[in-house]
């Protein structure tokens, strides 16, 4: 749940942030689908967070770096992801090898990411009460958008 709900707020910031770039009307139709979407899906996770263990998490109001991080969590968690089904699917020997390369630096990098965030609060991610109300603070920002 918490993955999802991570995942979902930190894009729907995003897509909300970019719409007013997008000058095609069709792509921007899309994004307002998505964003649609993804609020819809927010406010049916939210539903269940009360049934976990909650507590208050701190955050700085206006300070956008555990958005940025956590959107580039995501980014290093998903480039993960991605490689790692490319390698199954690759029948070139010298594709493969660059691919394994470029899963061992997307590990690295979400490694980084991951300690930042950890080392300054923004993921309490051994702490599971501060990492479901972090969802919710996160996702009803996203929602209020």
């Amino acid at each position: 749940m918490h993955e999802l709900t991570a995942f979902q707020a930190n894009h729907l910031m995003a897509f909300k942030m970019h719409i007013g770039d997008v000058r095609d009307p069709q792509l921007k139709a899309l994004y307002a689908e998505a964003i649609q979407s993804l609020e819809h899906n927010l406010k049916d996770l939210l539903q269940f967070y009360p049934q976990a263990p909650m507590a208050t998490r701190k955050g700085a109001e206006g300070d956008l770096t555990a958005f940025y991080a956590g959107h580039l969590l995501g980014f290093a968690k998903t480039a993960v992801r991605n490689y790692a089904i490319a390698i199954t699917e690759t029948a070139t020997p010298q594709l493969r090898e660059t691919f394994q390369r470029h899963l061992n630096e997307a590990i690295a990098l979400h490694g980084k990411v991951f300690y930042f965030m950890l080392e300054r609060g923004l993921y309490p991610s051994y702490h599971l009460e501060q990492l479901l109300a972090g969802d919710v603070k996160n996702a009803n920002q996203a929602l209020s958008m």
